[in-house]
């Protein structure tokens, strides 16, 4: 298995992985605005938190800056708490560029501070931390649309089979994920 292949998988892995549930119902949250018939919109979405995470994880794993991981820990459960509560209060989603773009971007910036310790961990003797960085984005990139195209599918089940419309739906899955986002608060060690 050549570096890339390696870090591609260990990217898509460390998304994928339920024990990081926190980074999956960010991404949940942000596209429930949606339905798959906005894909091309859910892409861009998706690709603006690759590349605001992809930002902090870089600079984090070429130690240009330094967190307290208690704090990103804490931050990351608000960001999906602010995006939650964005989509209950306007569950709609607009034809132009809305708020769920800057929440992709800003928050992303903050997600991928999560991702750095993992990451330097990982990257702790290579020669040249550039190309396993890019494979294990890619390989982010690659599971969050995993992650978004099954919960896409699976809302076609209230969606198309219920007739729940989309803006109850996007209120229902935010609530609930706004739900769980109080709870890590509350239960986050920055306290």
């Amino acid at each position: 298995m050549g570096q890339f292949e390696l870090y591609f998988r260990l990217g898509l892995n460390h998304i994928l992985d339920l024990a990081g549930f926190d980074h999956i119902l960010f991404v949940v949250v942000l596209c429930s605005l949606y339905s798959i018939t906005d894909w091309k919109r859910i892409i861009i979405l998706v690709t603006a938190f690759t590349i605001g995470h992809s930002v902090t994880l870089a600079l984090a794993t070429f130690q240009v800056i330094t967190i307290d991981s208690g704090l990103v820990e804490f931050l990351i459960p608000v960001t999906i708490g602010i995006t939650a509560a964005g989509n209950i209060l306007n569950p709609k989603a607009s034809k132009g560029i809305q708020v769920n773009y800057f929440f992709a971007i800003f928050f992303g910036l903050i997600h991928g501070l999560g991702f750095s310790n993992y990451l330097k961990a990982l990257l702790g003797n290579e020669e040249s931390l550039l190309n396993p960085l890019f494979a294990f984005n890619i390989g982010l990139e690659a599971g969050q649309l995993l992650i978004v195209l099954f919960f896409l599918l699976f809302s076609l089940i209230p969606l198309k089979i219920f007739k729940v419309n989309q803006k109850q739906w996007t209120i229902v899955v935010s609530a609930i994920i706004l739900g769980m986002a109080i709870k890590m608060i509350i239960d986050s060690k920055f306290w």
